[in-house]
């Protein structure tokens, strides 16, 4: 039986990949407001208290950590500097700290078992593109945390602890559908050679791929689902 937590499970992409991830031999603890384990990462104290959450929901054991909760808000770079401070502040702590929190009690609880683990990061896109001019913190979260997925990757392989990171592109859940809108709609499709948003499923194959079945040799690796709008 593996045991698995699911940030950001209520909708959207968490939403699919909790869908994916139920079968059988697996148990997974959800996080979101409606659907498991409710946890607002705005609160410096609420990962930890998430995790031990988790813990006690799963018997003591977490074998995989899927990150994919976040939030998407702009910050207006014509914003009063405070009020564009706060806003870069609570994106880094809720797309970035708080799964690198999360991470880090991972790797430590894998780390006392000794036993390995796995580690999937839901980032962006934006990571590797950049994003719009009211979403600077949103893109460096998002680099933020492939660059933490490398560094675990890297440092912790030989422990049989793995992690790998997603950076979809625009994905069809009600966030994307009103940023798609507000840039224009058609005129953002055009930009993608597919001619379409990536579907929520299409993303939660891919975390299902990385957190079960994914080869070792993989890990540190970054998979691009984004309709080739950016490759490298």
């Amino acid at each position: 039986m593996t045991h698995i937590l699911l940030t950001g499970s209520s909708r959207g992409i968490g939403a699919a990949i909790a869908t994916a991830l139920d079968v059988p031999g697996l148990r997974v603890v959800g996080h979101g407001t409606t659907s498991g384990i409710a946890a607002d990462f705005a609160d410096p104290a609420a990962p930890a208290r998430l995790w031990e959450q988790a813990l006690d929901a799963l018997d003591g054991r977490i074998d995989v950590l899927v990150n994919n909760a976040g939030v998407f808000e702009a910050t207006p770079l014509e914003l009063p500097h405070d009020e564009w401070v706060a806003g870069w502040e609570r994106t880094m702590r809720i797309d970035l700290t708080a799964s690198a929190e999360l991470c880090r009690l991972a790797v430590r609880h894998w780390q006392a078992r000794g036993s390995g683990g796995r580690i999937v990061n839901v980032a962006s896109r934006a990571a590797y593109r950049g994003d719009s001019p009211a979403h600077w913190h949103y893109a460096a979260a998002k680099a933020g945390m492939v660059a933490m997925t490398k560094t675990i990757a890297r440092g912790y392989a030989a422990e049989g602890i793995l992690a790998f990171a997603i950076c979809p592109g625009f994905t069809m859940t009600g966030m994307a559908e009103d940023y798609v809108a507000s840039r224009g709609g058609d005129k953002l499709l055009a930009d993608i050679p597919l001619g379409r948003v990536a579907m929520p499923d299409e993303v939660a194959t891919a975390a299902r791929f990385l957190a079960l079945e994914a080869p070792a040799s993989m890990t540190g690796a970054v998979l691009d689902i984004n309709g080739a709008s950016y490759v490298r």
